[in-house]
């Protein structure tokens, strides 16, 4: 995993809009992640329209990024989660089939797709990625969804069905 967060992008002047899609399964580490992307767009996109679905788990996350971007209302969803990896492969099957669906949706919607389904080892990789500021996933995630709404804004977004 990435030791290192991406630069901010420079304010731009266009107000963004912004969904969040997020598992609470692990809530302690999703409230994290949340409450650092908002922080984060407050600080590089004042103003940025956010709203944030609650899912149960990560296996949930696609059917509602996918109903958020088909709604039409955002330029970017940005979905979280955390999987433990455990004894089993479950951890990696439901981390698969989510990246599949996920890059799926944004491909079939063309509204990006902020994949930050986390799979860590252990608690302590989900404290440093979900709590901690220094690579934090969630202020990651916050600068990646602001630079894709501006690489998008160069493109017409034609209308589903």
């Amino acid at each position: 995993m990435a030791s290192v967060l991406p630069s901010r992008p420079r304010q731009g002047g266009s107000r963004r809009s912004i969904a969040i899609v997020v598992s609470t399964y692990h809530d302690e580490f999703a409230r994290g992640l949340v409450s650092h992307a908002l922080r984060e767009l407050e600080a590089i996109a004042p103003g940025t329209q956010t709203e944030i679905f609650d899912v149960p788990g990560s296996f949930e996350v696609p059917l509602v990024v996918q109903s958020v971007a088909e709604r039409g209302d955002f330029e970017v969803v940005i979905a979280f989660g955390l999987l433990m990896e455990g004894q089993t492969a479950h951890a990696q099957l439901i981390s698969s089939a989510v990246t599949d669906a996920l890059m799926r949706i944004g491909l079939v919607t063309r509204v990006p797709i902020i994949h930050e389904i986390l799979v860590v080892q252990d608690e302590a990789q989900a404290r440093a990625r979900c709590l901690g500021d220094e690579i934090n996933r969630g202020t990651e995630a916050a600068r990646v969804a602001v630079r894709m709404a501006e690489v998008m804004a160069q493109f017409p977004r034609r209308q589903l069905r």
